[in-house]
C-alpha cells in the first residue's frame, strides 16, 4: 500500500473534536474531512481545523479519497453507520460503545467480515502503559490465582449535561443507558480485558439525582471465568466527581490504580530469598513501578467532572495503530470482536437489574 497518510473523516463533532486534534499529530494519519448535522458546529470546526466540511454522511461515504471514517455519533446509531461505511469501502473507527445491543454489534461483525475492511472501537484505556503492564503481569500469573476484580466510577454530571438541545445522553435508545453505558463502559471493558471473560452478573440500578430516563447509579457483582469475583460501581451523581479506581488482587499480590495512575503495586516475591530479602525486593519493585506509572502533577477533576477534560492521548495511539493495521493488512487492536463481550456485560447488568435475577453469559 502507498506510504501516503491515511485520510480520515470525523463524523460527529462533539467528542469528535478530540479525534480531530489527535489526528493532526498521529503518524501516518491525515484529518481530511468533517461531518456534522449542526451547521454552526460544522462551520466553527471547519475554520478551526481548516479541512473540508459537510453535513452529509452520504457525501463522506461517496468520497473515494476518504480511507477511514471515525464515528463519534450517538451510540445507538453506530451499527447502522458502521455497516454503511464498511459497505461503501471505508475502514471504520467507532467510538465506545460499538452500539447499545449485542445484536447490533453482531451486525457490525458480520459486515466487517463480509467486506474485509478494518473496524476498530475506541477503548483508549487499553493503550495506557500501566494497564498494558498489568495485563501482562496477570497473564504471566505473577498475581497468582485471581481473587478480586473491582472498578468504581464515581463521577459527576450536572443536569445541564443532559438538557442541551438535541442531547441524546441519558436515553435508552441512543445512549443505551446512563452512568454504566456511557461513563462506565470504559471500566467494564478494562476489567474484562485485564482479567478475562465474565460468566455471570447480578446488577441493580436507579436514577437518583437527575431528570433522565436511564440511570445515574449502578452496582453489579461479576463472576469471572477464572473464578474471581468482581464488583462494579458507576454513577454520575457523586459531586464533585472523584477518581476512577481499579483494584485487582490475587493470591500473590494486589494492584490499585486511581484515575489511571498507579497507587499500589505489591507482588509477593518469595523466590527472591529470605523473608526480609523478599520483602525488600517487593518494595523495590513497587517503588520502580510507582516511579514509572504513579501519580504526577495532574489537573483536579478531569473527566470525573468534565466529559471533555482528557488527560491522556490514547486516541492518538489508536489512530496510529489503525493506520498500521490497514497498511499491513492485520487485525487492529480493539477490533469489533474484542468489544463484543463488553456490550454483552453491559446489557446483562441492565437485564439483571430489571429482572432482579442473576444473568449468565457465554463468557
Amino acid at each position: 500500500m502507498s506510504n501516503q497518510p491515511l485520510r480520515f473523516a470525523v463524523v460527529g463533532l462533539g467528542m469528535g473534536v478530540h479525534h480531530c486534534k489527535d489526528l493532526l499529530d498521529a503518524n501516518g494519519c491525515e484529518l481530511a474531512a468533517l461531518c456534522d448535522t449542526a451547521p454552526d458546529r460544522l462551520e466553527k470546526n471547519r475554520q478551526r481545523f481548516g479541512v473540508r466540511a459537510t453535513g452529509s454522511f452520504e457525501e463522506i461515504l461517496g468520497d473515494p479519497e476518504i480511507d477511514v471514517v471515525n464515528l463519534c455519533t450517538p451510540s445507538g446509531a453506530h451499527a447502522d453507520m458502521s455497516v454503511a461505511a464498511l459497505r461503501a469501502g471505508k475502514h471504520v473507527v467507532c467510538e465506545k460503545p460499538p452500539d447499545v445491543t449485542v445484536e447490533a454489534v453482531d451486525r457490525m461483525i458480520a459486515a466487517q467480515r463480509e467486506t474485509g475492511k478494518k473496524l476498530m472501537v475506541i477503548f483508549q484505556s487499553r493503550f495506557e502503559p500501566l494497564y498494558q503492564r498489568l495485563r501482562e503481569t496477570i497473564q504471566a500469573g505473577d498475581l497468582g490465582r485471581p481473587i478480586g476484580v473491582h472498578g468504581t466510577v464515581n463521577w459527576w454530571r450536572a443536569q445541564s449535561y443532559f438538557d442541551c438541545p438535541g442531547m441524546w445522553k441519558g436515553t435508552w435508545r441512543w445512549d443505551g443507558g446512563g452512568s454504566l453505558a456511557n461513563q462506565g463502559v470504559h471500566t467494564i471493558d478494562l476489567l474484562q480485558w485485564l482479567a478475562g471473560p465474565v460468566v455471570e452478573v447480578y446488577g441493580k440500578f436507579g436514577v437518583f439525582a437527575h431528570d433522565i430516563e436511564t440511570e445515574d447509579k449502578t452496582v453489579a457483582v461479576l463472576t469471572f471465568a477464572s473464578g474471581a469475583l468482581g464488583t462494579l460501581t458507576t454513577t454520575t451523581a457523586a459531586y464533585p466527581g472523584l477518581d476512577r479506581t481499579i483494584f485487582i488482587h490475587g493470591t500473590k499480590g494486589s494492584v490499585v490504580a486511581e484515575d489511571d495512575l498507579l497507587t499500589r503495586w505489591r507482588v509477593r516475591r518469595q523466590e527472591s530469598g529470605s523473608g526480609q530479602e523478599a520483602e525488600e525486593a517487593e518494595k523495590a519493585e513497587e517503588r520502580e513501578m510507582l516511579a514509572r506509572f504513579g501519580p504526577r502533577d495532574k489537573q483536579a477533576g478531569g473527566v470525573a467532572s468534565d466529559p471533555f477534560a482528557f488527560a491522556t492521548r490514547g486516541h492518538l495511539a489508536q489512530f496510529e495503530a489503525m493506520a498500521e493495521a490497514i497498511r499491513n493488512d492485520t487485525p487492529p487492536p480493539n477490533s469489533i470482536e474484542t468489544a463484543r463481550h463488553t456490550v454483552e456485560i453491559l446489557t446483562a447488568i441492565y437485564e439483571s437489574g430489571r429482572t432482579n435475577q442473576p444473568v449468565r453469559l457465554a463468557g
